[in-house]
């Protein structure tokens, strides 16, 4: 029996045009993304019903034109070559004359096409008047308004589809100047803009873009951002997580010793009845994670999510742009340090946004070496507010100075041209609470799955290394730097070693150390800067090469001891 082709559908358009929420909705949850073979430009595939068939539904990487000019267009063109059944062309109904000219380049290709014209919303706020009837006789393929954001024309958008499957587009052939003509052609006609008071939240997005107004405005969401984070994991540590471990430790350890005695019980709850000091797979183990951890976060992961769905980040971009090209750097490498904050990991794998390897060296040591990830981050958290903000002031003060004189530093010493970056910022667009609430769902699981059982194989080693002595010796060991550099006891020598395996580990076996404030402050900043996680490291080979790579590892080590002694000095 014959079997029938399956069907393939392309999703294209500019960047930041909604493209990746219209997959979203037309998807669903499950979806798988990768890298295009050979290349570090990521597509993302899921599956939809069509005429009773399921097709593939490919989220094409975003691209202004089908003339290839960076990696993306070039796998872009890749896709296209490869064959397609239908082509959904999102639009920005905002911007049709910039949007337009690949609207008219993917006619060329001869494949079935649908338009969805998004952020339809928007448009009318901002007085623009379509005639869609029109705008789909001039382009001769059916235009559908959508708002990605509410769903509001996703069916039509799927009935558009099924009708247009089978139907062949208008021949076209056209030049660059032939097209940007007809484009204008088409607007003149399709388009009219009344005139309005602008909006609150266009009256915004003017004061967050200038300097003298949006670096303000950047250091106020700043602090109110941390300092939400901060003050809802505080509450919940001191209402909910810490009574709950109270009581859980003392059935557990109850437990514990009637059914087990020698090295399982050891391992399993430790020898101290403290939370934080017994080193158990049970105890410690788990109240890392979900006690200290998971309460700093999930607000973390929250504002994070705001503030990327808002489209606040990209204007933090322009800000910084004068300072990071003091570091030999654009501002667009500002989101990507932005997504470190959340982990190091995706963090590196932002950094292809940049073209040239001295930008991705530079802006992976910077970001890997001075932005904790937000695991570290809420443990420093954890540690430190205890003790008063000022000491979580001190850490990231520190790490901020690193990064800027690190860059500088850098930027001198790689002889190397980079090339402009241009980026296109979004319109400011109230975040959807449902696809915030899935995504930050989806960030926690990942941490859980991720990062709880290297916490554990973490405890397990610690407690091994207690039980038999090595913690002792490998503090001896390194001492002539931990101690008599750092000032830190010998035994904070495991806990850096562990910080290999990951930083939020390394920072929580700080804690049972005994450290003071001042000790716990160095600790954090030499543990942040002294050498990349294992998963970080692995993505870095991949990312920048081992050569690079070794510099880059290289150059924190030193730049972590000096900058550890230096706080010793000011601060013990």
């Amino acid at each position: 029996m014959h079997e029938e082709k399956p069907l393939k559908i392309l999703l294209m358009g500019n960047p930041n045009v909604g493209k990746s929420v219209i997959f979203s909705r037309l998807t669903g949850a499950d979806a798988i993304s990768s890298n295009y073979p050979g290349t570090t430009v990521s597509y993302t595939e899921g599956s939809i019903n069509v005429l009773g068939r399921s097709a593939a539904l490919i989220d094409v990487p975003g691209v202004y034109s089908l003339d290839p000019s960076s990696k993306a267009e070039e796998v872009a063109n890749l896709i296209l070559e490869q064959g397609a059944d239908l082509i959904v062309n999102v639009v920005d109904a905002t911007n049709l004359e910039r949007n337009l000219n690949l609207t008219l380049e993917l006619q060329e290709r001869g494949i079935p096409m649908v338009v969805a014209l998004n952020l339809w919303d928007v448009a009318v706020r901002r007085g623009l008047e379509i005639d869609v009837k029109r705008l789909s006789e001039e382009l001769g393929i059916k235009v559908v308004p959508t708002v990605a954001a509410s769903g509001l024309g996703i069916r039509d958008l799927v009935e558009a589809i099924e009708i247009s499957m089978s139907s062949r587009p208008p021949a076209l052939s056209l030049d660059p100047t032939e097209r940007w003509q007809r484009v204008g052609e088409i607007v003149s006609r399709v388009q009219k803009v009344h005139h309005r008071h602008p909006s609150h939240l266009e009256r915004l997005e003017d004061l967050t873009i200038r300097p003298w107004t949006g670096i303000p405005v950047a250091l106020i969401v700043l602090y109110l951002s941390f300092s939400l984070i901060v003050g809802a994991g505080e509450l919940f540590i001191e209402n909910v997580s810490d009574p709950f471990f109270l009581r859980y430790s003392y059935w557990v350890f109850a437990l514990a010793d009637r059914y087990t005695s020698g090295l399982l019980h050891d391992i399993l709850v430790g020898r101290s009845p403290e939370l934080l000091e017994s080193f158990g797979l049970l105890t410690t183990g788990l109240y890392i994670p979900f006690g200290i951890v998971l309460p700093f976060l999930i607000p973390f992961y929250l504002v994070l999510g705001f503030l990327e769905d808002l489209g606040y980040l990209p204007r933090v971009s322009v800000l910084m742009d004068a300072l990071m090209h003091r570091l030999g750097l654009h501002g667009a490498a500002i989101i990507p340090c932005v997504l470190g904050m959340g982990c190091s990991v995706p963090g590196v794998l932002g950094l292809r946004v940049l073209e040239s390897s001295k930008q991705r060296f530079l802006a992976a040591t910077l970001m890997t070496m001075s932005i904790p990830c937000a695991s570290q981050t809420a443990m420093v958290f954890g540690i430190l507010a205890p003790h008063g903000l000022r000491y979580i002031f001190a850490v990231y003060a520190t790490l901020l100075i690193v990064f800027i004189i690190s860059g500088m530093i850098l930027h001198r010493l790689i002889r190397e041209e980079s090339p402009e970056i241009f980026m296109e910022i979004p319109q400011y667009r109230m975040p959807v609470i449902g696809a915030l609430l899935k995504k930050t769902f989806v960030r926690i699981r990942t941490f859980i799955s991720e990062a709880v059982p290297y916490i554990g194989i973490g405890i397990v080693v610690m407690n091994v290394f207690e039980i038999t002595g090595l913690m002792k010796a490998i503090g001896e060991l390194a001492s002539p730097i931990v101690s008599g550099i750092l000032g830190l006891p010998a035994d904070a020598a495991t806990a850096l070693i562990l910080g290999f395996l990951r930083k939020d580990i390394g920072i929580g076996m700080f804690v049972p150390l005994g450290l003071t404030p001042e000790q716990l402050v160095i600790a954090a900043v030499v543990l942040a800067m002294y050498f990349p996680c294992v998963a970080t490291l692995t993505v870095l080979m991949k990312e920048l090469g081992p050569y690079d790579t070794i510099r880059a590892v290289v150059f924190r080590l030193l730049a972590a001891v000096m900058v550890g002694g230096m706080l010793r000095v000011i601060l013990l």
